[in-house]
């Protein structure tokens, strides 16, 4: 008896620590967590959405995996061939025996590699062309969502799902799920030959996997959690960073550097710390897992050695100086793809937490779609018509309470009121941005809900206060992405709206850079563009929501005759709060709290002497005051 002490002893160093993990698995299922970190979506939901992007390139895999079971003979065979080897030199020395295993385990060292090689060219060209497919899907699905639904999800979140969550994605396909079956069948493989080398010494060391298997549920456990909260503390950051540094002229503007740079260590602190965590989880792990690969090798040397030592048998099988090898090199490799197979399913917790947030995107349903039966415009007269409409941005807060008005076509009407009075909003309906709640609203006679929404917003020409330009050229960004438009049409437009002025003063004219956001130009320069690439575009409608808010009157009154000659292209609706620029409208609307209170000409409201009265009169003295 006591001849098996050690092995006693190793047992119960091995037992202790079992009973560490379990007590620490008991304790963090009673206590409390945040519910955010729990996966909401199974492992099994997600192989299997994800397996519909591999689907189109199952023969690619086909082959890596055909490849794979080529690569890992050297895994299998080298051991035996090193047993082999030392049995040789030990009995009787032959040199000529020698080399030919020497080449033999050369020969095969060298097909592993060559295989290896092209399994790993196949996975990346396959993973890159899973990965642009997923990129692109999740990108257009974003396009799709509504104004509503976008303005609740941060920018930087969205960055984040198409940038670093893909690429998590994009790694379990080209480096974890093969490997991980590679070394499963590596595992396979290798207890198969100890079996059939030792099954003595084979089930000795299988006495360690119940261990192993108990250390690897229990690390599931709590890897899952700690790579969720490191995915949200990423998205923060990053949500974090692209908001502060789009409006860091503000924060210098405020004098809130202080401020802002504590928020972002804040945050910052908070990812270490979850990193920190995923580290310690996976540090502890790994140890585990080492010491039972240790563990086992002491049990191999101390009964193997002792056997051949003594030349006794365990369980009936004779000890051998190659079996002791070969076993010795079999253990190694039996733990060490168990060892990776724990650093892989690390990474593919990560690559889950990444993919079940992709999908939470992916599964929001776009707002506004088009009907089944939603038709395509060629073009439009221009008729517009709100049939007493109401809506709202939140449930019972309306912003439009039964507004009704008929727009002619070729009409320019303007909508006139106080912030907040839904002159915005009504503009913002007419295109689709936003579904109303009762009502109806008819473009040339049809239900804008029976337009396909493409179609819809390709008639329209929207120039908005908030001018948004692309990093690229004045070109690029006046035409964005249609073919087809010669110089003389991109500077006959710009000549239309009086742009043609500042732009020929640029050294490279129309292919003069614009950074980010149109950071190089005036509002006013941004403005004048907005309007080039409108008219360029032909629209049947166009839509001015404060358009010459950031023009200096200067520029104003340049503006002034484009607008007349622009009454001429189709239908046009105005928001301006410079009254001074309606004045030739058609047709003016004026709204407060979501309602109609007058409309009629410039001049017939003025008789009336109501709001619109009130607000002429108004602007008509403190511009006098100003100019005094």
């Amino acid at each position: 008896m006591r001849e098996y002490l050690p092995l006693l002893f190793v047992g119960a160093v091995v037992g202790v620590f079992s009973l560490i993990f379990l007590l620490a698995w008991w304790w963090d299922r009673h206590r409390k967590t945040v519910p955010d970190f729990d996966r909401h979506i199974p492992d099994g939901e997600i192989i299997r959405r994800l397996a519909k992007y591999a689907l189109p390139y199952k023969k690619e895999f086909l082959l890596v995996l055909v490849i794979m079971l080529a690569s890992i003979a050297y895994d299998l065979a080298s051991p035996l061939i090193v047993g082999r080897i030392e049995e040789l030199i030990k009995n009787r020395f032959e040199p000529s025996a020698l080399l030919r295993w020497v080449a033999l385990y050369a020969g095969i060292l060298i097909v592993s590699m060559v295989c290896t090689y092209f399994q790993a060219i196949i996975l990346q060209k396959t993973g890159q062309k899973i990965l642009s497919a997923l990129r692109e899907n999740l990108f257009t699905h974003i396009e799709g969502l509504s104004h509503d639904q976008l303005n609740q999800i941060p920018v930087g979140k969205l960055v984040t799902r198409v940038t670093n969550d893909t690429n998590a994605i994009s790694m379990m396909f080209t480096n974890i799920l093969v490997n991980m079956v590679k070394n499963a069948f590596i595992v396979v493989g290798v207890l198969a030959a100890m079996l059939m080398l030792n099954y003595a010494l084979t089930l000795m060391i299988l006495c360690f996997v119940p261990f192993l298997v108990l250390f690897t549920v229990i690390f599931r456990t709590f890897t899952r959690k700690v790579h969720r909260v490191v995915k949200d503390r990423t998205t923060d950051i990053n949500t974090f960073l692209s908001e502060n540094l789009s409006g860091i002229k503000i924060t210098q503007i405020f004098n809130q550097e202080d401020r802002k740079l504590s928020e972002f260590l804040a945050k910052s602190e908070a990812l270490r710390w979850a990193k920190q965590n995923q580290t310690f989880v996976f540090g502890i792990f790994r140890p585990m897992v080492y010491m039972l690969y240790i563990s086992s090798v002491l049990c191999l040397l101390y009964l193997g050695g002792k056997g051949y030592i003594q030349d006794t048998v365990f369980l009936g099988q004779a000890m051998t100086s190659g079996t002791i090898v070969s076993f010795y090199l079999y253990i190694s490799k039996f733990f060490n793809p168990i060892q990776t197979l724990a650093e892989q399913f690390n990474q593919l917790q990560s690559a889950f937490a990444s993919a079940e947030k992709i999908f939470t995107v992916l599964d929001m349903e776009p707002e506004v779609v088009d009907e089944p039966d939603a038709i395509e415009l060629d073009s439009l007269r221009g008729e517009i018509e709100f049939r007493n409409v109401w809506f709202a941005y939140k449930p019972d807060e309306w912003v439009l309470k039964g507004v009704s008005f008929h727009v002619d076509p070729r009409q320019t009407v303007a909508f006139v009121g106080a912030t907040g009075s839904g002159k915005t909003t009504i503009l913002s309906l007419i295109c689709r941005n936003y579904d109303i709640q009762k009502g109806q609203i008819l473009i040339d006679g049809i239900d804008i809900r029976r337009i396909k929404i493409s179609s819809l917003r390709r008639r329209f020409g929207q120039m908005l206060q908030d001018v948004f330009l692309f990093s690229g050229t004045i070109r690029s960004n006046i035409v964005l992405r249609e073919e087809g438009f010669t110089d003389q049409e991109i500077w006959d437009a710009c000549r239309y709206v009086n742009a043609d002025s500042f732009i020929s003063k640029m050294d490279r004219g129309l292919d003069e850079e614009v950074r980010e956001r149109g950071g190089n130009f005036s509002a006013g320069q941004r403005q004048l563009l907005s309007f080039v690439r409108t008219i360029l575009h032909r629209p049947d409608v166009m839509i001015l929501d404060e358009a010459t808010a950031n023009i200096d009157t200067e520029t104003e009154l340049l503006i002034q005759d484009s607008l007349e000659k622009m009454r001429n292209i189709g239908t046009m609706l105005i928001v301006a709060h410079r009254l001074s620029t309606i004045q030739h409208a058609d047709q003016i609307i004026v709204l407060s709290h979501g309602e109609i209170l007058e409309r009629g000409t410039h001049q017939e409201l003025l008789a009336q002497k109501g709001r619109y009265f009130q607000l002429y009169t108004l602007q008509f003295n403190r511009q006098k005051l100003l100019g005094a």
